[in-house]
């Protein structure tokens, strides 16, 4: 069994459209954009990461926000529900809150022994606000204040055909059995970062999801450093899983690999970390491209990245 993981890192979705993604997320759930740049593999894309203050490893949502995308068809093989914490007795705040600003789909649950709050994004993507003691600080540079603000993850929710084999990966990974209702199972680490929980809701016959706006592209774990990543990647090679090779994402290192219910995983570096390139009181201002399209700036924003309104 692994030890050197410590909970989500960060959760990547697909939206179709950067203004109204980085509205949502600043404007209404008040995180702070932490940093603005682009995809990796397709430069003409906005790559948006959201979290506190200084993107805290447990804290951070990143979009790929692709112009006019299509939006997914929910199924099974996908994370369903992405829960953020927030603290005890402000459910009802945030019902208010997200009702006067027209979202959708709002409907307060008791699931699990929790208060939650379940909501729509903008392109239909499954969120959850969820009522916790979590004492980790939160961003309180828009206009939500501490006594309500999200702390970061709280947990994901995959939906799968059959649990058996991603439920063992999951003990692998470090994570028990916790609780179980219903089609949901509850896995949990024992010491974890604050967002530690991984829920699988079984669906033996869900259709397939096909991804589009609104679907979350993967889930990533988070390991301390490239020591720790090496052990798990080695780990899960020796399990026959099949790992990518260590990729340099500028502000952590990742390695990828499918799970058995066709959920992608990351396994992602805390260190170096958002402030690398940036000073921490303007994280998220500037477009910052890593090296190997740099060169491609002038093109990218004159042709292909819709200026962002802050």
């Amino acid at each position: 069994m692994l030890t050197r993981i410590n909970g989500l890192h960060h959760v990547t979705a697909l939206a179709s459209g950067a203004q109204e993604n980085n509205d949502f997320f600043t404007k209404l759930l008040g995180l702070r954009r932490v940093k603005k740049t682009v995809n990796f593999d397709a430069p003409e894309v906005y790559h948006l990461y959201y979290g506190d203050e200084l993107g805290t490893p447990g804290t951070v949502m990143t979009y790929f926000p692709f112009p006019n995308a299509r939006r997914g068809r929910p199924g099974a093989g996908e994370v369903a529900v992405t829960a953020f914490a927030i603290p005890k007795g402000s459910r009802d705040w945030w019902a208010d809150r997200l009702d006067s600003h027209g979202v959708t789909g709002i409907r307060k649950q008791e699931y699990l022994g929790e208060a939650r709050l379940r909501f729509d994004g903008p392109d239909g993507d499954g969120f959850a606000l969820v009522e916790t003691g979590d004492d980790r600080p939160p961003w309180t540079g828009g206009d939500v204040d501490a006594d309500h603000a999200i702390r970061g993850f709280h947990s994901t929710q995959m939906r799968l055909n059959d649990k058996g084999a991603t439920a063992e990966l999951l003990r692998f990974m470090g994570y028990m059995q916790q609780d179980s209702a219903g089609d949901i199972t509850r896995f949990a680490l024992e010491n974890g970062n604050g967002a530690h929980v991984i829920d699988i809701e079984t669906l033996p016959h869900a259709p397939m999801a096909t991804q589009g706006a609104g679907s979350v592209h993967h889930v990533a774990f988070s390991v301390d450093n490239a020591e720790a990543q090496a052990e798990v990647r080695k780990a899960l090679l020796d399990t026959g899983y099949q790992v990518t090779p260590v990729i340099d994402r500028d502000y952590f290192h990742a390695i990828y690999f499918r799970t058995p219910g066709g959920v992608l995983f990351e396994v992602a570096t805390n260190d170096p970390g958002f402030d690398r390139d940036e000073d921490r009181a303007h994280l998220g201002e500037a477009l910052k491209l890593p090296a190997q399209h740099a060169h491609l700036r002038d093109v990218l924003e004159r042709e292909y990245l819709e200026p962002i309104r802050d």
